[in-house]
Formats: C-alpha cells, structure tokens, sequence
C-alpha cells in the first residue's frame, strides 16, 4: 500500500510541475511585452529571430574585445573596454558604435565621448567626437564632427590581420614597417583620409576645414582664439595662397 501512494504521490508531483511549467510558458508566450519599474543588467544583446546580433549594450567588463566572436566574425582585438553601444548590420558586420568614458588621473582627469558609423565592412566615415583632458592648470575641451574617406578594397578582417604584422614588423625594423604601411596604402587596402571636420582645432580655431583626397587642408573658415573671423585657402602643399580679411599693413 505503501508503494502505490509513493508512486501516486511521485507521479502527481510531476503531473503538477510540468502543468505549472506550460502554465507559465503559455502565459509568457501570450502576454507580449514585459513592463519592468527598474533593471539592472550588465549586457545586452539585440538579436533577430535567426539569431544575428543587431546591437550589444554593455558595460565596461563585458565590452567585447580580445579573441571573443560576435556573428561568428572575431571582433578588434586590441580595443579598449569601454561602456556603451555596438551596432551590427544585417551580414553580422560592425558597423559603428556609441562609447564613453571618463576618470580622474593623477594631475587632472581625461574624458570623452564617441559616436561613430562605419563604411561596410571597414572602418568609421563618421565621427562625433567630445574630448576633455586636463593637466595641471591646462585643459583641452574640443567637440568634433568628422567625415573621412576609407580605401575602397578595406575590409575589417584584412585590416585586423595587417595590424598585428605591422606592429610585429615595429619591434624589429620601424622604418620597414612605415614602408610596408604605406605599400598597403597604396593598394587600397589600409588608410583614411580626413576630409571635412566642423568643430574646435587643437589650435582653439572653431569652424569648418575642409581636406583634399590627400588630406592636406584646403580651406578653413573659422573664428580663432581672438575672436577673428578668418577664411584661408591652400595649394596641395599647404601653403596659403588666399586668406580673408587680408591683414592691414
């Protein structure tokens, strides 16, 4: 007798968590979004019903880097932790970012903030940027908007794997490594080329630069430190062949 109500008592048991269970599956299947008053969580992955990460928010520890995968592609190995965002496109691919960060050092503090997006399946054409450092009694504020152009043949994994050669290539021959570099550049394969920039200058001048397909400045409009509102042209060499208002002598 004993046996049979073990059996019945074990078979109900059961009976009950696996009810309780669908019970719970069903409701949270049916019941569509979940309202939450408050949530902490250290990462979070936008995913697609297949399963491609779209978008990671994250914390400074869980920030990907290193040799970790995501979308089955290595990320960039040598990037520094920091909180933010991560995009990705429709193939997987990086496409660009949001990250921050921000501390006091030990003469001052350094801080900045990054939003960036990506040509496809390379580096940023896009920049907003806010840098902030301080030492001493000296500090640099400067905010940005950037616009750069990429090599037409650049791809992510190619730029990772050129990267740690050149930088292998550093320890024992520096020139040789500059030489390899601007080989790859001619190619096509590695490289930006800064072409418009609104914002500060690391010489205090705000206003709009604007770069050949060389990089080299071409024009500047802008308001210097004193206050002087300035517009210069350049030749492919840098030399100033035209600057308003023409200074009175």
């Amino acid at each position: 007798m004993k046996n049979k109500e073990l059996v019945f008592l074990r078979t109900f048991a059961l009976v009950t968590a696996v009810g309780t269970l669908c019970m719970l599956t069903v409701a949270f299947k049916n019941s569509g979004n979940q309202r939450f008053a408050e949530i902490d969580v250290e990462r979070i992955n936008i995913v697609e019903k297949d399963g491609t990460v779209k978008m990671i928010i994250t914390n400074v520890d869980r920030f990907p880097n290193g040799k970790v995968e995501v979308n089955d592609r290595l990320v960039n190995e040598e990037r520094k932790k920091r909180s933010g965002m991560l995009f990705f496109n429709e193939d997987g691919i990086e496409c660009g970012g949001f990250i921050y960060d921000g501390k006091k050092t030990e003469k001052g503090h350094s801080a900045g903030l990054s939003l960036t997006y990506d040509q496809y399946d390379g580096d940023q054409v896009m920049q907003l940027l806010t840098q902030d450092y301080q030492e001493g009694d000296k500090r640099y504020v400067g905010s940005t908007l950037a616009f750069n152009d990429r090599p037409h043949k650049e791809s992510q994994a190619t730029t990772m794997a050129i990267m740690k050669e050149l930088q292998e290539l550093r320890k024992k021959d520096p020139k040789a490594m500059q030489e390899k570099y601007k080989a790859y550049e001619k190619e096509g394969i590695i490289g930006e080329v800064p072409r418009i920039l609104l914002g500060k200058s690391r010489s205090q001048n705000n206003g709009l630069f604007l770069f050949d397909d060389k990089g080299m400045p071409r024009a500047m409009f802008y308001v210097d430190k004193e206050n002087n509102a300035k517009l210069d042209f350049f030749d492919e060499k840098g030399n100033t062949i035209a600057s308003f208002p023409q200074q009175l002598k």
